[in-house]
């Protein structure tokens, strides 16, 4: 097809002819009784042109079995299509359960099937390090264990549990290498999260040189007495996370680096002599002042690196570094885009795809306390209403994030993330005029079909009242 010309019965995937108004990610798709094309600038586009002409099939397109007496009909459309956000995201805790390499993998495809591109994968935490960093081996050796399962849940819940017993695991930077290139088949960037300088924990267990107190720090026992962050004031704690993050950055090629920075507990850094010293050098007001150091500093590493650093909206206090992203779960992503910073907006109340589904908490899982209807997902509106116009390109889009304390399977992942997702996917690509609750709730049924023949294990819709 050099000349980019359907013939007839052809169903044609080209970027010739294409409309440059498209953007990267746009399509247009046209069905007729002789033939189908689809459009595209780039590939990415043409993937997601792909991915539409797969659900103007019968839902049984998408068995993983032979199916018979199915009349393959597409209706005849013309669909011209492109994102309204270009940041649609998912964020999977893997740090308080550990999730296979083909678990992940899983979890991406379904996420490539609502035209999502950004896969936020939160590595570290208090209770679990899962990224394997050379330099630095027990990481993975002592930080990607604990003794149990924790978090009150029963042994069988999971399966990550080592030869000896211990429960976790940990990635191989080949298998992060593998699971990368996986996503960027599906046109999925992946993000990396290493938390400093607090929720850390599992790396203090493995190190506890890089603290304030010397330890001891356990896997078992995190956010206790002895709360895992990073003392700023030690040369060799940058050493560390310089180290840390260069080798990252060697194995994800994403734009970029988030580094947590959330819920730091200052407490530690007011009883350390190094750390009041280092205020007193640097000339700042308070702990809050050397927050903003450490975000600062190491976004200046980051930036030399050719990347971005992004992290939670705590990385405000005390001022934000000047080239730094939000991700704002707990307000200030109007104030972070104001100043002329990206954004991703992923507010608790609206995005936090841990909270219940359901107000009668008796018949859903365990869950982490809250409550967030598919109908409250599909009516966030991820542009702050006091933004103004001129400043909004700086909103990069909306993410779901899922924190896993709860969830120790794949098909409990399953459960809290679809249908969910599937609305906030409609929320980051479609313009905010075209979106329709009915409308949406009606096209959901066949959609669910979908995912049925796909395996996956969403939680049914709770029925409209009549």
């Amino acid at each position: 097809m050099v000349s980019g010309k359907p013939q007839c019965g052809d169903v044609l995937i080209t970027t010739k002819e294409a409309n440059p108004a498209l953007g990267d990610e746009g399509y247009v798709l046209s069905v007729s009784p002789s033939n189908v094309v689809i459009r595209a600038t780039t590939s990415t586009g043409a993937f997601y042109g792909v991915q539409t002409l797969l659900q103007l099939l019968p839902p049984p397109i998408f068995s993983t079995t032979k199916v018979s007496g199915i009349a393959w009909d597409i209706p005849a459309v013309m669909i011209q299509d492109q994102p309204r956000f270009k940041w649609r995201g998912l964020m999977l805790d893997v740090a308080r359960h550990f999730y296979s390499k083909a678990e992940v993998e899983r979890y991406l495809d379904i996420m490539a099937l609502h035209k999502m591109n950004s896969f936020h994968w939160h590595l570290v935490d208090d209770q679990g390090w899962r990224i394997e960093i050379k330099e630095y081996p027990k990481l993975t050796q002592i930080g990607a264990w604990r003794s149990g399962i924790g978090f009150g849940l029963q042994a069988g819940d999971a399966t990550a549990y080592g030869p000896d017993g211990r429960y976790g695991g940990f990635y191989t930077q080949a298998d992060i290498r593998e699971v990368v290139a996986y996503a960027a088949q599906r046109h999925i960037n992946i993000v990396p999260e290493i938390e400093m300088p607090g929720h850390s924990v599992a790396a203090l267990a493995a190190y506890p040189q890089f603290s304030c107190t010397g330890g001891p720090y356990s896997t078992d026992v995190a956010g206790g007495v002895n709360p895992g962050i990073y003392c700023p004031a030690r040369p060799e704690t940058w050493a560390f996370l310089q180290a840390v993050l260069t080798e990252v950055m060697a194995l994800f090629p994403s734009s970029y680096i988030h580094i947590g920075g959330d819920e730091v507990p200052k407490g530690n850094w007011k009883n350390c002599a190094r750390c009041q010293a280092l205020i007193q050098s640097e000339h700042l007001k308070d702990e809050h002042e050397l927050q903003s150091y450490f975000v600062r500093r190491m976004e200046k590493f980051v930036s030399s690196k050719g990347r971005h650093l992004i992290g939670w909206s705590e990385i405000r206090e005390g001022g934000l570094a000047q080239g730094a992203a939000v991700m704002d779960w707990i307000g200030g992503g109007a104030e972070a885009a104001a100043e002329g910073h990206d954004v991703v907006m992923s507010p608790l109340g609206d995005c936090y795809l841990n909270f219940y589904q359901a107000k009668d908490h008796q018949n859903e899982p365990k869950a982490a306390g809250g409550f967030l209807p598919l109908e409250r997902v599909y009516q966030f509106e991820p542009v702050p209403a006091k933004l103004e116009p001129a400043l909004q390109p700086h909103i990069l889009g909306a993410q779901g994030n899922l924190w896993t304390e709860n969830i120790a399977n794949a098909a409990y992942l399953d459960y809290m993330t679809y249908p969910r997702a599937c609305a906030l996917a409609e929320v980051t690509w479609s313009p905010k005029e075209a979106r329709d609750w009915n409308s949406f709730r009606a096209r959901l049924e066949t959609h669910l079909k979908r995912l049925a023949f796909l395996g996956v294990h969403f939680r049914p819709p709770t029925p409209a009242p009549e």
